[in-house]
This record gives C-alpha cells, sequence and structure tokens, in this order.
C-alpha cells in the first residue's frame, strides 16, 4: 500500500502558512517530504505547489479544487512517477492522465470532512496539535444523491459503487495542472514544455458531454409541491408560535419559576422556528424568482448583499444589483409579484417596511442572532431540507415514484434551471441571457430555447418499418 498524506491542509489553515519559509507546517508533512530521495526534490515541489494555491487562496472553493488536482499530481510524482515535479514529460503528463482516469484501489477512500484531526477543545487554539486521517485518500467514492436519499427513504445502506471519475474532473485536471505548469514556466522554476498542454490527443481522455439542463429541473408538479411545503412550514411554525405563547399567558400566575423557565426556552425555540421557516421561504422565492445563483445571496469578499441592493429605477421598475462570477456587476430585472408578495411578506415579517429604500442599511440575509449574512452551506442545507419535505409528501400524497424520483437529486441551483425553463416560454432570450448573466446567448438559446430534439422526434415519431 503507498504510504499517503495530505500534504496540504483546509483553506484557514493555508492562509495561516509562513510562506516565506516552512516553519508553520505540520511537522508530520515537512518529515514525510524529507523521507523521499534527495534528487526528487520533494520539498522544492512542495514549495512551487504551495506558492501555485496561494495565488487561489482568495476563494475557498477554487483553492480546494485546484489544491486536490495538484496535490495528487505531487504525490504521483513522488510515489509512483518517481521524477521531480518540474520534470515531467508530455509521457509523464499521459500516464498521470491515465492514472487519474483508473487509479489503484488503495489511492481510493470514503469521502471526508476533514484531512487533519484536531487534539483539543472545542475552540481551536494555536496549540492545538493535528493528528493525519487515517482514513484520507486522494480520490474518494460517492453516491449519488438520489441513491443516498433512495437508500434513507428504504431504511437500508446505500450501494457504493466502484470508483469512476466524471467527465468534468478530467477537465479540471487538464485545466488545473495544465495552469500549474505554465505558472512555473512565468515563474522560471522550469524550463520545459508544459506536459499536460502537450499532449496531443486530449480527445482520448475527455468526451464531449451535451448537458441537458432540463434534467436539472422540476417538473412544474415539483414545484408547486417545494413552494407550498416552504409555505407550509412557515404557517405550521407560526401555528405552533402562536398557540405556545397563547399557553405561557394562560398558564401565567400558575406556574412557578423552572416552569416558567422552561415555557420561556420553549418560546425561543418556536419563534426561532419562524425566523428559520420565514428566511427559508424568502430564500427559495428570491432564487426562483431571479435565476440566482447561491453566490448572489452569500455575496463576495467585495460585495455583502443588502436591502438596498434592490433598487427601483425613474420608471418604477425594481432591479437586483449584484457582484456576480468573475468581480462583475451586473442588475437583474425584478418580478412584481416578488416585491410586493414575497419581499413584502418577509420584510413584514422583520418588522420593516415593505419595500427597501436606498439607504436601507440590513443585510438581505441574517442569522438567527442577527449576524449579517449566511454561509453557503447554511443556505444550501435549509433549501435541501424544503426539498426533502416535499418529498415525503408527495410520497404520503400516493404519487408514483416516475413523478417524484428527481427531486432525490435536486439541489439548490436546479432552483435557477426551473425558473428559467418556465420563464423562457414567454421572455425573450436575450432579456433571459441578462438576467441569467450568460456570457454567450448561444449558452441561453440552446439550454432554454432549443427546441430541435421535440422537432427531430417528432418527425420520426409515427414512422413505421412496414410497408415503406
Amino acid at each position: 500500500m503507498a504510504n499517503l498524506i495530505p500534504l496540504f491542509e483546509s483553506h484557514d489553515r493555508f492562509l495561516e502558512l509562513n510562506h516565506n519559509n516552512l516553519s508553520q507546517e505540520q511537522p508530520v508533512v515537512i518529515s514525510y517530504l524529507e523521507s523521499f530521495p534527495g534528487d526528487l526534490c520533494a520539498l522544492d515541489g512542495y514549495r512551487a505547489v504551495r506558492s501555485f494555491l496561494r495565488s487561489y487562496e482568495g476563494n475557498s472553493a477554487t483553492f480546494n479544487s485546484y489544491r486536490t488536482h495538484v496535490e495528487r499530481l505531487l504525490l504521483w510524482t513522488l510515489l509512483v512517477c518517481k521524477k521531480p515535479l518540474l520534470e515531467m514529460t508530455r509521457q509523464d503528463g499521459e500516464r498521470f492522465m491515465e492514472f487519474c482516469i483508473k487509479p489503484p484501489a488503495d489511492w481510493i477512500g470514503p469521502v471526508v470532512k476533514s484531512r487533519y484531526q484536531r487534539a483539543g477543545g472545542r475552540t481551536a487554539k494555536p496549540t492545538d496539535t493535528y493528528t493525519i486521517n487515517p482514513v484520507w485518500r486522494p480520490f474518494f467514492l460517492t453516491v449519488k444523491k438520489p441513491d443516498l436519499k433512495l437508500a434513507k427513504e428504504q431504511n437500508k445502506e446505500p450501494e457504493v459503487k466502484p470508483y469512476k471519475i466524471k467527465q468534468d474532473s478530467i477537465a479540471q485536471i487538464f485545466a488545473v495542472c495544465g495552469s500549474f505548469f505554465q505558472w512555473a514556466a512565468d515563474e522560471g522554476l522550469s524550463n520545459n514544455a508544459n506536459p499536460i498542454r502537450a499532449i496531443k490527443q486530449k480527445s482520448k481522455y475527455k468526451q464531449r458531454v451535451v448537458a441537458d439542463e432540463k434534467a436539472k429541473s422540476l417538473t412544474a408538479l415539483q414545484w408547486t409541491f417545494v413552494l407550498e411545503t416552504a409555505k407550509l412550514m412557515a404557517h405550521q411554525a407560526a401555528v405552533e408560535s402562536q398557540e405556545a405563547q397563547a399557553a405561557a399567558k394562560a398558564n401565567k400566575v400558575e406556574l412557578d419559576d423552572e416552569s416558567k423557565k422552561a415555557h420561556k426556552a420553549k418560546l425561543r425555540r418556536l419563534e426561532n422556528k419562524l425566523k428559520v421557516c420565514e428566511r427559508t421561504l424568502f430564500i427559495i422565492a428570491t432564487i426562483y424568482s431571479m435565476y440566482l445563483r447561491v453566490s448572489d445571496l452569500v455575496g463576495r469578499d467585495n460585495w455583502e448583499p443588502m436591502m438596498s441592493d434592490f433598487r427601483k429605477d425613474d420608471h418604477g421598475n425594481w432591479w437586483f444589483h449584484v457582484i456576480g462570477k468573475g468581480n462583475k456587476s451586473a442588475k437583474i430585472s425584478v418580478k412584481d409579484e416578488y416585491m410586493n408578495v414575497w419581499m413584502a411578506r418577509y420584510r413584514r415579517f422583520l418588522n420593516l417596511t415593505s419595500t427597501p429604500s436606498p439607504d436601507d442599511t440590513a443585510p438581505l440575509l441574517h442569522s438567527i442572532k442577527g449576524r449579517a449574512g449566511l454561509s453557503e452551506g447554511h443556505i444550501r442545507s435549509l433549501v435541501q431540507e424544503v426539498f426533502d419535505y416535499a418529498l415525503e409528501r408527495m410520497r404520503a400524497e400516493g404519487f408514483p415514484d416516475d413523478d417524484i424520483k428527481n427531486l432525490r437529486s435536486a439541489s439548490l441551483h436546479w432552483l435557477r434551471h426551473t425558473s428559467a425553463t418556465a420563464d423562457a416560454k414567454v421572455r425573450d432570450h436575450k432579456d433571459l441571457q441578462a438576467d441569467l448573466r450568460h456570457q454567450s446567448l448561444a449558452t441561453t438559446v440552446d439550454t432554454y430555447y432549443n427546441s430541435r430534439d421535440e422537432e427531430r422526434h417528432r418527425s420520426n415519431k409515427n414512422l413505421s418499418i412496414e410497408d415503406r
């Protein structure tokens, strides 16, 4: 079995490193790299990869993606290729691609949340020590979301299928590792040709996959259940809160001190539950109404979504101003219904005016304790809870599995596709492109307007192989 350890830690820990030397690296990493023969230049390769990753430390998601691929590359050169990283050739690049497509079993493990395990109290301290997570591997097995959901419904363990690399992962290997060697050349660290970009038959590894965004959309029935479920959850939470408040008032005189404390704690829990449900309904309505990405609600390093980002122009039209992918500013047209119903409802719940003013300093979203902003993971989990409950309701009402099965696969991003698919029937393609913020009109047209498949099938549907 290969002696494998994670060479790089979490994004947060990476930011704490001293990039002038190796003084703040995990000692086990330095010892590991020093254990390789000197002619492999393991420490030099590590420094190069670390410096490359530093260029992408501004965004945790990008950092994590790049770390995955260049870390695999460095480990492969040390353990398999047995050659210095910066001396790779085109032939080595091809061998690495073949390795990534079919890695050996001892390089594959389960999905793990942490590469290193911290030994210490609940709150992290500089004096805490870290040990390698023994189940970490460079490649990991995943179980598809619908398979997980179905296994849970059937109260059994999901089937874990053999490792198979995804096509988009192959594209990422070419992009990330190719970028690394280009960076190394630009930095004067290597005079060799880029071993990844020199691969001549990239089509040998890549397959052109035609995206089917309709497969990532909810049906009209499913969307109706999702929205109704979010509204139902908010309604049920409101009823529970009101009933608890009424009971507390009725029993106010009779309760002893301990019972009063218990009632107050219960009231707080129910009030917080109501806040969560109203906020979740607002999130779902907001994403769907404007085809938003989750980053449009989370914000970026240079932008935090505020209520004042909703602005009305001289014609009385509302626009949502965002900083999107690539830090590009944009404005998205806002439906009247959204402002009059969903925005107004949520703001009234927060004891604000029905619509925001230009000087409104309230954050678009905030935690139950009042902290501005929510993390991407938090928002996704809130939406997923609604999807799960909607699925449960559809099953309870006896809908056939064909009507509900893709709800098991649904993610937050599906709301964007579902809404755009529905609105494409009534909106001009250029207007929809602008609000989706697609760089290319062809992307919008091919995804939401291309009806050639339907025409193609109609031309063949009723033909017979007899009596020709």
